[in-house]
């Protein structure tokens, strides 16, 4: 499980530079069980500190001298002595707000102290305090849930995981090959990437024990909500939860979530899940240019749920009709593939100066021409459809070839990998005008591939 990060952990643990760092993400992604992993696996003396179970060290926090915080931290039932050789790891951090901006202190006063923090909703504390984050003094992690190949090795498949990460273009995929993992693929669609829903379907193979956990999870976030939301209408906020988790990869109307509340209160709600990574916001890019986020319009754009099991729980998908579907029934349904095609372009794109989505839109009288993804990848604008089964229409991906500058375009479907060469004719206004590209077909499953393949295209 997140071994990415756990190998992130061990560079920053031996940075002579070091900042304090802390690890974001939704709430049960396994923040917490990322920093006890790596205590363990490299033998640091972990001096766990949940803050949630500490409310009272707000006030030695907001005293701002390291010293003092880790005298009576140490005075905690079984704390051990803190110092230079071991790992601080403050929890739950949400819960004493006054100990994020006393981070900056520790960078300044105790370099030499290791400390980790971990929080869900720090945007919710945040948006009722009037501190900031201590801007150049400390160092993020960004987590989601578990990616594809990491659900793989999760559950014993290590020799398709191993296939599918050391995938190289124009390798051949055999159909049994093929077909197991379009199988466990729809799995994954139910169960997701939450490690304690993949951790339960390990030891009990229980899908009902799996929308248990679901369920469980749905309920947490919503009362971190009552928790955590200060002022927000907790009702309200429930029913934008609920509306993105149904409407995946549909462009936001603010008045369609609510046509009782103004647009600027759901649009405020909107961006508190957004920055909480509950949601994730795919934004319109003209797409002139990189970076496609310098030609954005913030007022247009669709959004993605946090995991595709959360997301098929809240619409109340049961694993019983996805048991009954053939594969390619399944990934007909085109929001559950848009959301694992979008929910691992988020994972890939996780730490890079540019990690927010883009997609293209262009609405017309008569039609739309809609491209799902538009990314930047080794200084290229690539467009990216995701299709439903094996084949479908193109229309909107020759409008973009046609209007913008991109070497290839690449499709998710159902399909084994192929490159076909296209030639049509479009209409841009009144003008007629010829297409040819390439574009590359590859099933969903190769979509931690995508960097080295399109590197190798290019």
């Amino acid at each position: 499980m997140h071994r990415q990060q756990l190998q992130f952990l061990h560079n920053w643990v031996h940075d002579n530079n070091r900042k304090p760092l802390i690890i974001r993400g939704a709430r049960q992604v396994g923040k917490s069980t990322l920093v006890e992993m790596f205590a363990r696996e490299y033998k640091k003396t972990l001096i766990n500190v949940n803050l949630e179970r500490h409310p009272e060290l707000s006030q030695i926090f907001s005293d701002k001298d390291p010293a003092q915080i880790i005298q009576q931290i140490e005075f905690l039932p079984n704390m051990g002595n803190i110092n230079k050789d071991v790992l601080l790891f403050l929890d739950e951090i949400q819960a004493v707000p006054e100990a994020i901006p006393a981070l900056r202190y520790f960078y300044e006063d105790k370099p030499d102290l290791p400390v980790v923090s971990a929080g869900s909703l720090l945007e919710f504390v945040l948006s009722d305090h009037s501190f900031s984050m201590p801007v150049g003094r400390i160092q993020y992690l960004h987590m989601g849930p578990m990616t594809f190949t990491e659900f793989l090795g999760a559950v014993q498949e290590e020799k398709l995981k191993s296939f599918i990460m050391q995938y190289e273009p124009g390798q051949k995929i055999g159909e049994v090959v093929h077909k197991r993992l379009l199988s466990l693929m729809r799995s994954y669609y139910y169960i997701g990437g939450m490690p304690e829903a993949v951790a339960v379907f390990v030891d009990s193979h229980s899908y009902k024990d799996v929308s248990k956990v679901h369920n469980s999870i749905i309920e947490t976030y919503r009362e971190d909500f009552s928790k955590y939301a200060g002022s927000r209408n907790l009702l309200r906020m429930r029913n934008v939860f609920n509306f993105v988790a149904r409407n995946v990869g549909q462009k936001i109307k603010y008045s369609n979530i609510s046509f009782q509340d103004q647009s600027a209160t759901i649009k405020k709600d909107l961006e508190l899940l957004s920055m909480a990574r509950i949601i994730g916001k795919v934004t319109h890019s003209h797409c002139s240019g990189l970076p496609l986020q310098a030609d954005i319009n913030e007022k247009v754009y669709k959004a993605l749920f946090l995991d595709v099991g959360l997301m098929n729980a809240v619409c109340g998908l049961d694993w019983r009709v996805v048991s009954q579907m053939n594969d390619v029934k399944l990934i007909n349904e085109g929001a559950i593939a848009e959301q694992f095609i979008g929910q691992h372009l988020q994972s890939l794109l996780a730490d890079t100066p540019n990690r927010e989505l883009t997609y293209w839109l262009r609405e017309g009288r008569s039609s739309n021409a809609e491209i799902d993804f538009v990314i930047g990848i080794a200084g290229t604008v690539i467009p990216i459809e995701v299709k439903a089964g094996a084949t479908g229409n193109l229309k909107s991906l020759h409008q973009f070839m046609g209007s913008k500058q991109a070497p290839f375009a690449i499709r998710f479907d159902a399909s084994l990998p192929s490159v076909s060469r296209i030639n049509t004719m479009i209409n841009i206004g009144r003008e007629r005008r010829n297409v040819d590209y390439n574009l590359i077909s590859l099933p969903l499953y190769l979509i931690e591939r995508l960097k080295i393949i399109v590197e190798s295209f290019l």
